[in-house]
């Protein structure tokens, strides 16, 4: 019975109402010693509390996609088949673009949300340069399938879930496809693909998207073989200029650092809650040592550069979570690369879907304009950018542990 699946909802329901009304027919009417009628009723005090907490976690899981499958929440689940030292640019010296085209079957994806806006399509992904091997989702847009676009190559937006966050999150909780297909259609956005891969690799840990021999090549497996399947199975544009990455909490991290780290691959990436220092997420294989840290933090990359990548960002967050790693990389950035900050209030939602769902329409709007040059029309409420640091130093910033923060930080 899958977990996610409404059979398994279902039969949560039941078991919950059925331990409810059970203590009101057997309390006074069970039999024998006082001791076992004491050790039934304890027990049945026991089912009614794991079956509420049964039920509640179904439903929290299932409106936030925080566990896909079983083996994600038993963490038994692993989708690294090797992990060999691919050097500094993660393609281990393979010429990733001249391999052949592998022609994947896609399969109409399960889930809340899955059937919605024309359908999002699965698939699993062997990937050939990071030795990756997991499901993709993948949403094409209402163009891609008229005669007008039959030659027409589309944009890419690479979707990226938080930890712990199930690759189906961005179509289920955060009902991307169902609030662009509308202004796709009206020309409000750009026709994008939206491809979200796995980010949860390795049971029970954040791989931080980076690559780390011996244990996981999760960079090579966003930056280099998704992409790469995508562009050998749909009409879409090459990198970097109709790519961009995008993500949320910990996926905000790695969009960041994405675009960051490899600008001939991504144009753009969208950071909503995210952090720029590894440490940011208690569970990251990235903040394992202070050469990980700093390899896979996108204020210490886009320091290092000596020219600017042309490559531009969005960052929104409350205070503590998120802004102030936005402030930081807005501090250092220079032109060619652009860095948008958002100052969100403490009231607008939090650490939640209820934050980052209503940001969708805004931030592709921002990606149409940035990938196509098209400035469509703002219908939104813009939140004004809130240039205050607090005070903070510009150590602090790029951690996310400002005081502006009040000592917090978030996933």
């Amino acid at each position: 019975m899958s977990l996610t699946g409404t059979p398994f909802l279902y039969t949560t329901i039941v078991l919950a109402v059925v331990a409810l009304v059970l203590p009101f027919f057997l309390w006074t009417r069970m039999k024998g010693p006082r001791v076992l009628r004491n050790a039934g009723r304890a027990l049945m005090l026991l089912f009614a509390q794991a079956t509420a907490i049964t039920l509640v976690f179904v439903l929290v899981n299932n409106a936030n996609n925080l566990y896909d499958n079983w083996a994600d929440l038993l963490g038994t689940g692993n989708h690294v088949q090797k992990a060999a030292d691919l050097g500094a640019d993660g393609t281990g010296g393979i010429a990733y673009k001249k391999l052949p085209k592998v022609q994947q079957k896609f399969t109409p994806a399960s889930g809340p949300g899955m059937h919605a806006a024309g359908g999002v399509e699965v698939t699993q992904l062997k990937g050939r340069v990071s030795g990756v091997s997991a499901e993709v989702y993948v949403w094409l847009p209402p163009q891609y399938k008229e005669p007008a676009y039959k030659n027409k190559k589309f944009p890419v937006v690479e979707l990226l879930s938080g930890y712990p966050g199930s690759a189906k999150a961005w179509f289920g909780s955060m009902k991307v496809h169902e609030q662009l297909e509308p202004l796709m259609k009206s020309g409000q956005v750009a026709p994008f693909i939206l491809v979200s891969p796995r980010t949860n690799l390795i049971a029970k840990i954040d791989t931080g998207c980076a690559n780390i021999p011996g244990t996981v090549n999760a960079d090579s497996w966003l930056s280099i073989d998704v992409p790469k399947m995508i562009t050998d199975n749909f009409r879409a544009e090459a990198a970097p200029n109709g790519w961009a990455a995008a993500g949320y909490s910990a996926g905000a991290h790695c969009a960041a650092k994405l675009a960051v780290a490899h600008p001939d691959r991504y144009r753009a990436a969208v950071s909503l809650s995210g952090y720029n220092d590894p440490i940011g997420e208690r569970n990251s294989l990235a903040d394992q040592s202070i050469e990980l840290r700093r390899a896979n933090n996108p204020y210490v990359l886009l320091k290092k550069y000596r020219t600017p990548p042309r490559v531009a960002l969005y960052v929104s967050g409350e205070a503590g979570d998120g802004y102030e790693a936005g402030v930081a990389l807005e501090q250092i950035a220079k032109a060619p690369t652009t860095v948008r900050v958002v100052f969100l209030p403490r009231s607008a939602g939090g650490h939640s879907m209820t934050l980052w769902r209503p940001q969708v329409p805004t931030v592709f709007r921002w990606l149409t304009k940035v990938l196509t040059g098209k400035d469509t029309q703002h219908t939104g409420t813009s939140i004004p950018h809130a240039p205050s640091t607090g005070g903070s130093t510009p150590a602090e910033l790029a951690s996310g542990t400002s005081s502006r923060a009040g000592g917090g930080r978030r996933r």
